[in-house]
């Protein structure tokens, strides 16, 4: 092969590479955790048990949607969706500012922009997953969000097992989700069938420049059979200082008859005035299911100038 042709089976080949890799615009380019070192947990008087039982014990990321209604703040909101080649199809965009009015939370839309194909002809939104995320929010901006325990049930109406089931993936992964055909008992990747597939790392880093944190990633091991699991990685950020929780990164897929996905959700909080608020969550995913629309979407929630 000459040099000419060699140059251009190269261009070529860099061409389809650069749009195989180029499938889906990410929201979140923020970055807020700068990991330090590998830890050697045993010699901080922790060990892997510890971090587990922090992580199902937790309910703070719940606590930081429910509470997040008693403060004044501003927050973006940027969603994305996508057609089948990963073309941006549809897009809200939302500006908001949540203030405390004679004791009850106020919205105020900044900048409310739609393009493309957001709604369907009787104004409901398109996509299932664009509305899943707007009951969370929505209510956490209002003051549905109640004291109750978040994973007894999602509501009235048809969707609210849907909600409920969605709730417990968002704030508490690695809880068993029940009434999923095949996937139930793979969500509760602490128990004793499901540990075998997964091994732990632990480093040490800062959070938002100035806060001591571990990072705990259970991740999946490189010989586990794509039908034994569906969460591929979680990784969860303790505050050095009390073991609080602060973020949590989920990466989950899964395909068999009943549902295909391909998900990548993060979350963090923030400490403000003795109490976590949520900062920021982003999220990219695919989700396949027979009879349905396949769902293709991202998002970026940012959170900020909290202020009693």
């Amino acid at each position: 092969m000459n040099r000419k042709l060699l140059f251009a089976f190269l261009l070529l080949l860099s061409a389809f590479s650069s749009k195989a890799q180029d499938v889906r615009f990410n929201p979140d380019t923020i970055r807020t955790i700068v990991i330090d070192s590998p830890v050697n947990i045993r010699s901080h008087k922790l060990n892997a048990q510890d971090f587990i039982d922090a992580v199902l014990a937790d309910t703070g990321f719940y606590k930081a949607f429910r509470n997040m209604k008693r403060y004044g703040f501003t927050a973006a909101n940027d969603i994305y969706t996508y057609d089948k080649n990963n073309k941006v199809e549809g897009e809200i965009h939302r500006r908001i500012r949540h203030s405390i009015v004679n004791g009850k939370p106020k919205t105020e839309y900044l900048l409310k922009q739609d393009k493309g194909k957001i709604y369907k002809k009787n104004g409901k939104y398109d996509l299932y997953t664009v509305e899943m995320f707007d009951y969370i929010f929505d209510n956490a901006y209002k003051s549905e969000f109640s004291a109750a325990d978040p994973f007894e049930g999602g509501g009235g109406g048809k969707n609210g097992s849907y909600k409920a089931k969605a709730k417990t993936l968002i704030f508490s992964p690695g809880r068993r989700v029940p009434g999923i055909p095949f996937i139930s008992s793979k969500t509760e990747i602490f128990s004793s069938d499901m540990r075998q597939f997964y091994r732990y790392e632990f480093a040490r880093g800062k959070y938002l420049d100035t806060i001591p944190v571990y990072r705990f990633k259970v991740i999946r091991k490189s010989s586990t059979s794509d039908s034994d699991v569906m969460i591929n990685e979680l990784t969860t950020i303790f505050d050095m200082r009390d073991f609080k929780i602060l973020g949590r990164y989920v990466d989950m897929r899964f395909d068999n008859i009943f549902v295909d996905f391909n998900v990548k959700m993060n979350i963090e909080l923030v400490p403000y005035n003795g109490e976590l608020l949520p900062a920021k969550m982003s999220y990219q995913g695919n989700w396949d299911i027979p009879l349905h629309k396949e769902e293709r979407s991202s998002f970026l929630i940012l959170h900020k100038d909290y202020h009693k």
